[in-house]
């Protein structure tokens, strides 16, 4: 789809008549083989290499050659400036068609991995593990929450298929938001193979959400002092998640309150590319 994009016009109502990339073809070249470096041009950790093949082999056709790509470090490595991702060898004109996609995958995954190692450092070492959201762009979900761990955090759901989670709006949908028990119940009778999260936004709805037998407790919004007292009142029945409004500022206060999870969806909406060039050699 990214090449398509780039080389025929994919998502305009008229496609052009003729497709391709007409700059480099522009350029009067004898085929030869060149080679370039994927360099890091700021601190970052590092996200997306397995995907440079991949792009390159959909960008050979019969008006250029093979090119192919050697990656020198991996993925969730942390990397300085200028030290080399990659580096790609094959026909210049085939490297020069897939350079600006290449990077757009790069330069965006490890976006996401670098501010999500970020938060991970902010919240330190310890039992609490950080997890993203469903918050992702639409279409590359998957991609977006690889990056998350590569970058150090764990994923959350993957998607509405994977367990059963009982927010606010679902239980308002029930005509009473108090129900939690009852919500529970008709949840494991309903998909009995799934976990089942419930979110509470007070501490007394915690005690019937317990009854009940949720696997998991996301507590919204709550202080680090009602956050403490949750984790005090659950003591281990069942898993904690914490979320809403947390930070890079407010996440080290969490760090030590017993709970098993941290959720944010920043690590995705919140992200920002990272600067990575291809530096040509010859």
């Amino acid at each position: 789809m990214a090449r398509d994009e780039d080389l025929a016009g994919l998502g305009l109502n008229q496609r052009p008549a003729e497709a391709g990339d007409f700059s480099t073809g522009s350029i009067a070249s004898a085929p030869r083989t060149s080679t370039a470096h994927l360099t890091a041009r700021q601190d970052l950790t590092v996200s997306g290499l397995p995907l440079l093949s991949l792009i390159l082999s959909t960008y050979r056709s019969e008006t250029s050659g093979p090119a192919e790509v050697q990656l020198r470090t991996h993925d969730g490595a942390r990397l300085s400036c200028g030290d080399v991702l990659a580096t790609f060898t094959g026909d210049p004109r085939t490297l020069l068609a897939a350079e600006r996609i290449a990077l757009n995958f790069v330069q965006r995954l490890s976006g996401i991995a670098t501010l999500t190692r970020r938060y991970v450092d902010a919240l330190g070492e310890g039992r609490t593990r950080l997890l993203d959201t469903r918050k992702t762009t639409p279409g590359y979900r998957m991609l977006e929450k690889y990056a998350v761990a590569c970058g150090g955090g764990w994923n959350h759901r993957l998607g509405l298929f994977d367990r059963v989670m009982l927010k606010d709006n679902h239980l308002a949908l029930l005509g009473s938001t108090d129900d939690l028990a009852g919500a529970v119940n008709r949840a494991r009778q309903h998909a009995p193979k799934l976990p089942v999260e419930v979110e509470v936004d007070r501490l007394d709805q915690i005690p019937p959400v317990l009854t009940a037998g949720a696997d998991v407790i996301l507590l919204d919004n709550f202080t680090p002092d009602q956050l403490r007292e949750a984790v005090a009142l659950i003591k281990g029945r069942a898993l904690t998640e914490a979320s809403g409004g947390i930070t890079l500022e407010t996440l080290p206060a969490l760090a030590g309150l017993g709970l098993d999870f941290v959720s944010t969806g920043a690590l995705v909406h919140q992200s920002t590319w990272v600067d990575i060039g291809l530096d040509w050699k010859q």
